[in-house]
């Protein structure tokens, strides 16, 4: 009895051993398990980590009675980001985990990792257990990946939203005048109009011209009209004549006066004058003369229409007709306008003489934000401008303001293309992208549409944002970002029309797809001189590891 059982207790150990050496083996023959990783170096898109592994067991390596733990391990610098454990099973286990069968089996696995800062040289890993019944081994380490491509992150991912343009202008165009009036039907100059008060103010301003060193005087005309009565033929004969009686007074005004010879023109009837007068005036039924001009183009309807109403063109005979027989005098003159240094020292100084466009600019020209918003609402409050509150608006969103960038959007009144492609820069500075989806697609501008393809790329959809962004305004770098994520080099490389630190750093990356070695220390080598953080990313860039070993 004794004997018997000692020859079962024997027999015991003997299964135990060949169960602990059996699940030994499956430490011992590691190796020869086959791990592949897609892509071979990992990828990050949209702030996520994706790979697949593909795991290929032998036949006769997995004991049917064993589970095994694989917990995929993504490591960088002092840290590291780890997935539950993928469980497998040998065939005879009960468990829901995906079965080996002792004849081998090839499986794929997803995997998933949120990007974190720091990754870019991690490695990817996968720590093993083997358990059978109740002992547990470690399998060796298995590194499956190394490094971690994030090109897409060259984006510029901030937007773009314009400001309204300030409408400054380094010269602007002036004009000074003077007239002289003729009787109906004449084309005679009384000597009084030689020396009434237009024309004196009219000789006055070009003294001013001339002493001032701000304005020159670019040209000078003479231009004769007649009134809008009377019939065409007759009136274009009846300009003609007062220019030609209008150049001589202008020689006899001008006797004395250093001016150039004017350029002389005949209008004809007067319309544009006509319209303008009437439109300005008090004549009660205005509104149904300027629907005539608008509704008739022929000289001849036009007039025989205003005169069946007869009442008003009375009002019209004695107070606007005799303001069109005249002829002009016109000096053209070009004022230059502030400089950048003068607006600088204007806005510390005397800012409330500055008109609207140049309050806009001056806004442009400073740094400190609070003396852009200082200038912006000086604008709102002095000329009701509304491009003020929009430009405020923006400024305070790339200021990083984005609740007060809301605030001010909310005051802007003209609701247009750009300002819905501003509120979609805003929501997706507020990380909503549906949201500026939506608004992009509503402004329909090439900003706009710029931003979608911005839009695509930080959502991994590199296809559509080629599309989006080949026609983009401007250097734009993510143009070129999109063709590299799409493998199209030759696009990429043609599509950078700049030669600063992110031109040369995305030169660096298609050399390097291409092979061109020379290439790529060459625009690197210009990278580390335009900006030293670039330069040291670009030595943890995967894109560039051949080159960095």
């Amino acid at each position: 009895m004794n004997k018997t059982i000692k020859l079962l207790a024997v027999a015991g150990l003997c299964l135990s051993a060949v169960a602990c050496s059996s699940a030994k083996k499956m430490v011992d023959l590691a190796d020869n398990v086959v791990v592949t990783c897609n892509p071979a170096v990992l990828e990050c898109v949209a702030g996520n980590i994706d790979p697949v592994i593909t795991v290929t067991y032998p036949a006769n390596y997995f004991n049917p009675k064993a589970t095994l733990a694989v917990t995929p391990v993504l490591v960088y610098g002092n840290s590291e980001q780890a997935m539950e454990p993928v469980m497998f099973q040998g065939e005879k286990v009960k468990d829901n985990y995906k079965t080996v069968a002792k004849a081998g089996a090839t499986l794929s696995q997803k995997l998933h990792f949120t990007y974190e800062e720091g990754m870019e040289q991690c490695q990817l890993v996968l720590r093993s257990t083997v358990k059978l019944k109740k002992k547990s081994y470690k399998l060796p380490t298995r590194k499956v990946a190394d490094g971690l491509n994030t090109t897409y992150m060259l984006a510029d991912a901030s937007g773009k939203a314009p400001l309204k343009a300030d409408g400054y202008k380094a010269i602007l165009q002036q004009t000074a005048e003077g007239q002289i009036m003729y009787r109906i039907n004449s084309a005679d100059v009384q000597s009084k109009q030689l020396t009434s008060s237009s024309i004196k103010n009219f000789k006055a301003a070009l003294d001013e011209i001339k002493n001032n060193e701000r304005k020159t005087l670019v040209g000078t005309e003479v231009v004769a009209y007649a009134s809008p009565d009377g019939g065409e033929k007759l009136n274009d004969k009846l300009s003609d004549r007062r220019s030609k009686s209008a150049d001589k007074a202008w020689d006899k005004v001008m006797k004395n006066v250093d001016v150039a010879d004017p350029t002389v023109k005949s209008i004809g009837q007067d319309w544009e004058g006509f319209q303008e007068l009437v439109q300005n005036s008090d004549i009660e039924d205005k509104d149904l003369i300027l629907r005539v001009l608008s509704m008739y183009s022929d000289p001849a309807v036009r007039e025989s229409e205003i005169k069946n109403m007869s009442s008003i063109y009375t009002d019209l005979k004695s107070d606007v007709l005799p303001e069109l027989r005249r002829a002009r005098f016109i000096a053209n003159v070009e004022f230059k306008n502030y400089t950048a240094d003068e607006l600088l020292e204007m806005i510390d100084n005397n800012s409330d003489v500055l008109d609207e466009p140049a309050l806009l600019h001056s806004a442009t020209l400073v740094k400190d934000l609070d003396t852009k918003v200082k200038l912006y609402n000086q604008a709102i409050k002095k000329f009701d401008s509304d491009a003020a509150r929009f430009n405020l608006a923006v400024t305070l969103m790339d200021s990083g303001d984005l609740k007060g960038a809301e605030k001010a959007f909310a005051e802007v009144e003209n609701r247009d293309s750009d300002y819905q492609n501003a509120l979609g820069v805003l929501a997706l500075r507020n990380g909503d992208y549906n949201s500026a989806a939506a608004y992009f697609k509503k402004a329909g501008t090439a900003v706009a549409k710029a931003n979608r393809g911005l839009l695509d790329i930080l959502s991994g959809d590199y296809e559509s944002a080629a599309e989006n962004l080949e026609d983009a305004p401007g250097c734009c770098r993510n143009t070129v970002v999109a063709y590299i994520l799409n493998n199209q080099l030759d696009k990429a490389s043609a599509a950078i029309t700049c030669d600063d630190a992110y031109a040369n750093y995305l030169r660096a990356i298609i050399a390097a797809r291409q092979g061109k070695k020379d290439e790529v220390k060459a625009a690197l080598d210009k990278v580390a001189k335009l900006d030293k953080k670039l330069a040291a990313r670009a030595a943890k860039d995967v894109e560039f590891a051949e080159y960095y070993k």
